[in-house]
C-alpha cells in the first residue's frame, strides 16, 4: 500500500490543479480572491509557469552540473522571436509559436556548442556574457523590433479568440499546466535514460567519464538544447499571460531568479525545482502587494522600510530554508523522517541500557 501511495501520490495535486478554474473557494492571505477567480488564475498561471522553467533549469544545473547564467536569454528568444513572427510577419498564433521555440532551440545549439567547449566558472562566464549581449540587443531596440525598454505587445487580432480577454483567463491557465506537464514528463524521460545517466556521471565526475571512453561535450550540448527548447515553450506561453514582450525577461536577474528557485526547492530532485519555482513567484507577487497596502505605510520606519522591500524580504526568506533545510524544500519529508527514526531509536535504546545496568 505504502509503495503504491508513494508512486500515485502526484495524482491528488494534479486533481486539484484541474479543478481549480471551477472552484470559488476563498484564500484569504493566500489569494486576493476566491480560487477560481481571473486574477488567482493568472497568478497560479504564472507560479506554474514558472515552477516549469525550474524544472528545466535544473536539467543543467542539478542533473549535469552546468551552472549557466544565461537561460532567461533562451526564454526571452522564444518570446520575442513568437511576437515578432506575429508582429512583423503576420504569421497565426501556433505558427509562430513553433518558429519561437525553433529559434530558442538553435540559439541554445549555436551557444552551447560554443561555450560547453570550456568549463567550470569559465562556462558560468561565457554563458553569462552571452546573455548580457542578447539583453542590451533587446534593450537598443535594433529597427523597432523590440520595442526596448517597454517592449511589444502581442497582436490580439491573430491570437485565438478563446484566448484573448480576461473571461478566458481559464484557458490560459490551462495553457500554463499543459506546459507545466509536458515538461516534467521531458525532465523525467530524459533524466531516467541512458543519457540522463551520463549526465549524472558528468555531474559526480567528468573525468571518470572520460575514462569510460564516452565524450561529455556532446551529452552536455544535448542538455543544453533540452533546457534552452523548454525555456523557449515556456516564452510562448509566458507571451500568452502577459499579452506582450518585455527586456524584464532577457535580464541577468531573470536568471539569477532561476537559480534561487532551484536552490529554494533542491536542485537535482524531480519536484524540488517545481516547489522552489511555486513558492517563489508567489512570493514576490505576495510580498509585492504587501509592501504597498496601507497596512504596512502605516507602521513605524523601522519596521516600514524593510517591509516595503519585497526583494529583501525574499532575499531572507531564502537564506532562512538554505540555512534551516540544507537540499532545499524536497529535502524536507526525508530529514522529517529521519528524525522520527532517530528518536525512536533512541527511545527503544534506553530499556535496553537500563536492563544492562
Amino acid at each position: 500500500m505504502t509503495a503504491v501511495l508513494k508512486r500515485w501520490w502526484p495524482l491528488g495535486p494534479l486533481v486539484l490543479l484541474l479543478l481549480a478554474p471551477y472552484s470559488a473557494l476563498p484564500l484569504p492571505g493566500l489569494l486576493d480572491g476566491p480560487l477560481g477567480s481571473p486574477g488567482s488564475l493568472q497568478l497560479l498561471a504564472l507560479c506554474l509557469l514558472y515552477g516549469a522553467l525550474a524544472s528545466g533549469y535544473d536539467l543543467l544545473l542539478g542533473r549535469t552540473g552546468l551552472l549557466s547564467f544565461g537561460h532567461a536569454l533562451y526564454f526571452a528568444t522564444g518570446l520575442y522571436a513568437t511576437d515578432l513572427a506575429m508582429l512583423e510577419f503576420r504569421l497565426p498564433f501556433a505558427a509562430a509559436a513553433l518558429f519561437g521555440v525553433a529559434c530558442s532551440v538553435a540559439l541554445a545549439l549555436l551557444l552551447g556548442s560554443v561555450g560547453l567547449r570550456v568549463t567550470g566558472i569559465a562556462f558560468s562566464m561565457v554563458t553569462l556574457a552571452f546573455a548580457q549581449a542578447g539583453a542590451i540587443l533587446v534593450q537598443r531596440n535594433p529597427g523597432g523590433l523590440t520595442g526596448g525598454e517597454e517592449g511589444r505587445s502581442a497582436p490580439a487580432d491573430l491570437l485565438p479568440d478563446s484566448l484573448v480577454g480576461i473571461q478566458h483567463t481559464a484557458n490560459l491557465y490551462w495553457i500554463a499546466l499543459a506546459h507545466l506537464l509536458l515538461t516534467l514528463a521531458v525532465v523525467h524521460w530524459t533524466a531516467s535514460s541512458p543519457t540522463g545517466r551520463v549526465w549524472a556521471g558528468i555531474r559526480e565526475n567528468e573525468r571518470r567519464v572520460e575514462v569510460l571512453g564516452l565524450r561529455p561535450y556532446g551529452f552536455k550540448l544535448v542538455a543544453f538544447v533540452v533546457a534552452g527548447g523548454l525555456a523557449g515553450a515556456g516564452g510562448v506561453v509566458y507571451l500568452l499571460l502577459t499579452g506582450g514582450a518585455t527586456p524584464q525577461a532577457a535580464s541577468s536577474d531573470a536568471t539569477l531568479a532561476l537559480l534561487v528557485m532551484v536552490v529554494l526547492g533542491g536542485s537535482g530532485t524531480r519536484w524540488g525545482p517545481l516547489l522552489g519555482g511555486v513558492l517563489y513567484t508567489w512570493a514576490a507577487h505576495r510580498l509585492g502587494d504587501l509592501a504597498t497596502s496601507a497596512a504596512v505605510a502605516g507602521l513605524p520606519a523601522a519596521l516600514r522600510v524593510p517591509l516595503s522591500q519585497p526583494l529583501l524580504l525574499l532575499g531572507a526568506l531564502f537564506v532562512a530554508v538554505v540555512y534551516l533545510l540544507p537540499g532545499g524544500l524536497a529535502r524536507l519529508p526525508a530529514r522529517l523522517r529521519a528524525g522520527r527514526t532517530g528518536r525512536t531509536a533512541d527511545t527503544a535504546a534506553v530499556p535496553v541500557s537500563e536492563g544492562v545496568a
